[in-house]
């Protein structure tokens, strides 16, 4: 018998906005040596989703992994949206995830242990789908609890998607609507009706793999997933890593419903504010503070952000939006030449 208890009573931040500031991490990973080697395709430089190592002409070896503390309160559910982020990494790169271990803190004195089997067996539903096998994983006794998942994927090496892929003339496409990190900061405040609530937690438990397969047959070669770090702090690493500009169209973007009127109403998750900071003079807005706040908002589970060729950009997005099921994708901007400013938002 499963026994009743809120996960979020445990945490202040949950999901992908529990990540540490963008720009202190990369301070702190800059001066860590790291050895090289010649099979190495993707490593952190380009701060892709995940790290790719080529064992042969035909096969790549995507390893990635990501955990967080609760996003929501039923064990369930987080169990079921914790695994769809960890293995969306493989998918952003154009990958299949083949292997995952359980990553697993809980603290066992202060919550029954039906709780975290609640959580494995989310987690093991999501796993199940995406035909990955899980090999087993690790638990230690801590408080807040959080989950999620080590994967290993693999992928055609001529066929890997990533950050630096994107090239001047192609489109920008969004595969989900932003708005979660908003959505669950106003749930804890009562200010969100249940109906939006309940489409986030869908839309974060859906996995980007049909996503990933169609971007696959239309032979994208620039991609990544947006999660903490929000679609700006996510846009600006993909502009970089492919010396181009990234020029987004605020009011293309997706959103799920009631959360403009959240942030015009003051709803905003500290979480953005930290991905502002990051982005920083890269950054030239020319939109409304509200639009610039949820660009910022940090996603969990998110949505793929494409860089395709013009011509197929529509046709991508209708192939997408024609899965039963899907949330809402759109083009939302376009790549231009490499500017001052890496990323403009009209």
């Amino acid at each position: 018998m499963t026994i009743p208890f809120d996960l979020l009573s445990t945490v202040e931040y949950g999901g992908c906005s529990a990540k540490l500031d963008p720009e202190h991490l990369k301070g702190l990973l800059s001066d860590i040596p790291l050895l090289k080697d010649h099979n190495i395709m993707v490593d952190i430089s380009t701060h892709d989703d995940a790290g790719v190592y080529k064992l042969n002409e035909d096969t790549a070896l995507i390893v990635t992994t990501d955990f967080f503390p609760p996003v929501c309160s039923d064990p369930f559910t987080f169990g079921r949206i914790a695994a769809a982020n960890a293995l969306s990494d493989v998918y952003a790169m154009g990958g299949k995830p083949l292997l995952a271990l359980n990553i697993t803190m809980f603290p066992s004195q202060d919550i029954p242990l039906e709780v975290l089997r609640d959580i494995l067996m989310g987690g093991q539903e999501v796993i199940n789908e995406s035909g990955a096998f899980t090999m087993g994983g690790h638990t230690i006794d801590d408080n807040p609890p959080k989950y999620g998942l080590a994967v290993v994927g693999t992928v055609d090496p001529h066929k890997l998607i990533t950050n630096s892929g994107a090239q001047v003339g192609q489109m920008l496409v969004l595969t989900k609507p932003l708005g979660v990190g908003v959505v669950i900061a106003a749930k804890r405040m009562g200010l969100v009706s249940d109906k939006v609530y309940d489409m986030a937690l869908s839309q974060m438990a859906y996995l980007n793999a049909k996503a990933a397969n169609i971007m696959q047959s239309y032979g994208v070669k620039g991609a990544t997933d947006i999660t903490g770090f929000g679609l700006i702090g996510h846009a600006l690493g993909m502009a970089q890593a492919s010396d181009v500009t990234f020029e987004l169209y605020a009011h293309a973007v997706p959103t799920l419903p009631e959360v403009q009127t959240l942030i015009a109403d003051g709803c905003i998750p500290g979480a953005a504010f930290r991905n502002l900071r990051y982005v920083g003079n890269d950054l030239q807005c020319h939109c409304s503070v509200d639009h610039k706040m949820l660009l910022a908002d940090a996603q969990t589970s998110g949505g793929l952000l494409i860089a395709v060729d013009a011509d197929k950009a529509q046709a991508l997005v209708q192939d997408i939006n024609a899965i039963d099921g899907h949330p809402i994708a759109a083009v939302i901007g376009e790549v231009t030449a490499p500017a001052t400013h890496r990323l403009i938002i009209h």
